[in-house]
């Protein structure tokens, strides 16, 4: 068919069929124009996708899983758009058309709020050494500042709101913190029985669990409970919901430290007060003599020294 008869049939303009026929050769569809009387656009006689029995719902859930940000991260950006041409190319014309609408109507931005991309210079090479199961050698630097030197099997990469992990060798990792790496020629025999998604699950829960470890007893009036959900961290508010305490009634407040629970106490104002440890109650009084003080004119604050 000439340009202008698919044109008439698709009911968009020839400019649209060049530019839509050019991106489906550079996706591996084999389309070609044949010139003259009797040319146009054709494809390869034979030619069938390998793409069958997706349900409606298959169709549109394959569209939502196209992450932009972390393809591009993981250098696939290319090849994930020409993937997704594909997908459309060999889907009916029903399931085409929900799959088109999904894509134009969701977007999925993983990172978080008011934070910056975080490097990650190495995540490419790890990448490739996750997928050739080879073994990698590098330079760590630890929450403490400290650097260590080791060699992991990567098992896998998680994308953790915005920002890269990997597991190795029955360790977590932030790529980011990576500072030297080199991939070894040397590969590794992947457990069979190792799951990344069931691995991930159970150490978040665990990390967070260690980082939350302290209790500080509280009571919160009904305002207080219901700003927890979004003035804390998702498991602070988690493990706060799972308990369930009333208004005034007293329970543990999940925190990394002293120092970390007066900062999180004090976003709820008179909406909680703290009875144990004394330390933390003392610390809070301590802040909001401070804050008065200020404000009464009798202690300049901190930025004006």
């Amino acid at each position: 068919m000439t340009a202008d008869e698919l044109a008439e049939e698709l009911e968009v303009s020839p400019r649209t069929i060049y530019r839509d026929v050019e991106a489906l050769s550079g996706a591996g569809v084999p389309v070609y124009a044949e010139r003259g009387r009797a040319g146009g656009y054709r494809l390869v006689d034979g030619y069938r996708t390998r793409l069958t029995g997706l349900t409606a719902g298959e169709a549109q859930s394959l569209f939502l899983a196209g992450l932009p940000g972390p393809a591009a991260d993981l250098g696939l950006a290319e090849f994930a758009a020409a993937a997704q041409l594909k997908l459309l190319a060999a889907l009916p014309a029903e399931l085409r058309g929900r799959a088109e609408r999904i894509r134009r109507r969701f977007h999925l931005d993983t990172p978080t709020w008011f934070r910056g991309d975080e490097p990650a210079e190495h995540l490419a090479a790890i990448a490739g050494a996750v997928w050739e199961q080879r073994r990698v050698r590098m330079t760590y630097r630890r929450w403490g500042n400290d650097t260590v030197e080791r060699e992991v099997d990567p098992y896998g990469l998680v994308l953790k709101a915005g920002t890269w992990y990997f597991v190795g060798s029955g360790r977590t990792y932030r790529v980011s913190r990576v500072r030297a790496l080199d991939v070894l020629a040397e590969t590794f025999d992947r457990q069979e029985d190792f799951d990344l998604a069931r691995y991930w699950e159970r150490w978040s829960e665990q990390f967070e669990a260690r980082m939350y470890g302290e209790r500080i007893t509280v009571r919160m009036t009904r305002a207080g409970l219901d700003k927890s959900q979004y003035l804390l961290s998702g498991y602070q508010a988690r493990v706060i919901r799972q308990l369930g305490p009333r208004p005034g009634e007293e329970f543990g407040f999940p925190t990394e430290s002293v120092r970390h629970a007066v900062a999180d106490l004090l976003k709820f104002g008179p909406d909680v007060e703290v009875l144990a440890p004394a330390e933390v109650r003392r610390d809070i009084i301590d802040a909001v003599k401070s804050v008065q003080e200020v404000y009464n004119g009798a202690k300049l604050p901190a930025w004006f020294r």
